[in-house]
């Protein structure tokens, strides 16, 4: 397996956490249990991404947008460089 390859994989994965931590925002978590913890991890995972874009951005009421900008982002990095 290449770096490109890796490369590949990583953005994907990193846009399904992108996905699954949306997901999550809309059903709240016990922290102490078992899917808290997934939660945490995810979070943990995409915050260093997601929080600046969402201090860049404008407020637009209770909506977050990051997780838009940073999937479209994605998505534009992986058509770059995947083949």
């Amino acid at each position: 397996m290449s770096i490109l390859g890796i490369a590949c994989g990583a953005i994907t994965v990193f846009t399904y956490l992108v996905y699954a931590r949306v997901i999550l925002s809309w059903f709240p978590a016990n922290p102490t249990g078992p899917f808290g913890q997934i939660s945490r991890i995810i979070y943990q995972v995409t915050d260093p991404v997601l929080l600046p874009i969402r201090r860049a951005l404008p407020l637009v009421g209770p909506l977050d947008l990051s997780p838009i900008v940073v999937v479209i982002g994605l998505s534009i990095l992986q058509r770059i460089v995947c083949p």
